[in-house]
């Protein structure tokens, strides 16, 4: 009868003792991020929320909803870009989730949704706990400006693939509107005023042109101060982008708002020509205000064409809303009431010969 001997143990000893640690995750780390974590989206909560951190999927209470007569589900997912790396750079990780909550809920609140929940995910090279606990803190302090609730989300870590300090933050939300108050471009008139809101900054678009103007070909430091901007570049570059959520509801409760628009990658022009309809066309005059001194430091530093600037950056406006001509004096009042900078653009008018949807027109005032 034949046998079979056991197998002779590898003569190296390469794959003795093989753990998931050992091959750079670290299960432990990723608890304490979890328990760190918890006393920030305890913030976020809203009544319909069930259960806590821990569970396999976030739970909220849909009979919430019984109160619309025909709800619209309103979904984005975004992330903050090449903006992380200056976090990285600076060891700053409490605001970069501002940026998360303000890419995805202002997208949603477009439509006149009322944000209701989001999701994270954060991925990183190496679970340092408290690191990751700022990066969610930032995310919960963004869902309460936001008017949202925080409700789950995913940490991984890819030892291998990204450095032991290298991130990357992403997101998705949900919202709720009535169908009968959806906002969008069907509502729009020939007559309506532009209103703009001002940016606090770039805030999370076109990095990969201002880190390679400002850091990579000019040579600035971060931590250098900036006569212009008032204090050291790397403040200014990470400035977290406003969130205008609860702004924007608050202007469909005083007037009849008929469209927004989230400045955010390409552009003002852009975005708000991706509400206005094809008969239409929206007329911005940019001598309606100054755009913040980090424009012109990236302009001039990287000799910069106004229209790649105008195609890349917000250029000081985060979001447009379109609204009746007999509404913005109450639109204007209700921002400023909610401490918004805002001011009328320009206008909505009969397409003719234009060919496009929004056009800027004008200089900058100084």
């Amino acid at each position: 009868m034949s046998s079979v001997s056991d197998p002779s143990p590898p003569a190296t000893g390469a794959f003795a003792g093989a753990s998931y640690a050992a091959a750079g995750v670290d299960i432990e780390a990723g608890d304490r991020a979890v328990e760190l974590m918890k006393e920030w989206v305890k913030k976020t909560r809203r009544p319909e929320v069930l259960g806590g951190l821990g569970g396999f999927a976030g739970l909220f209470d849909a009979s919430a909803l019984k109160r619309y007569e025909r709800p619209l589900l309103a979904s984005a997912t975004d992330g903050v870009g090449t903006k992380v790396d200056i976090a990285r750079q600076l060891g700053v990780y409490d605001t970069i989730g501002h940026d998360l909550v303000a890419m995805v809920m202002d997208d949603i609140v477009v439509c006149g949704a009322e944000p209701l929940f989001m999701t994270d995910y954060i991925c990183v090279g190496k679970v340092h706990p408290e690191r990751v606990a700022a990066i969610v803190k930032g995310i919960a302090e963004g869902c309460v400006l936001a008017g949202c609730a925080l409700i789950g989300g995913e940490t991984a870590e890819h030892p291998g693939l990204l450095g032991a300090d290298d991130f990357d933050v992403a997101g998705a939300g949900t919202g709720v509107v009535e169908a009968d108050r959806l906002l969008g471009p069907d509502r729009i008139r020939t007559g309506d005023a532009v209103i703009a809101m001002a940016s606090s900054g770039l805030h999370s678009n076109g990095y990969s042109l201002v880190r390679h103007v400002l850091l990579e070909r000019a040579g600035l430091a971060l931590d250098a101060e900036i006569a212009d901007l008032g204090r050291t570049l790397g403040a200014e570059l990470l400035e977290p982008t406003k969130i205008y959520s609860l702004d924007c509801l608050a202007l469909t409760r005083t007037t009849d708002v008929h469209a927004f628009s989230h400045v955010t990658g390409g552009g003002l022009a852009a975005n708000l020509a991706r509400v206005v309809p094809d008969a239409l066309h929206a007329r911005v005059d940019r001598s309606t205000w100054t755009p913040a001194p980090i424009f012109d430091l990236v302009a001039r530093t990287g000799s910069v064409e106004r229209l790649e600037l105008e195609k890349t950056l917000n250029m000081g406006v985060g979001m447009i809303a379109i609204v009746p001509q007999d509404s913005v004096d109450v639109a204007l009042s209700t921002l400023a009431d909610r401490g918004v900078e805002a001011w009328l653009a320009g206008e909505i008018t009969e397409r003719g010969e234009e060919t496009t949807g929004a056009k800027l027109v004008g200089d900058h005032t100084d």
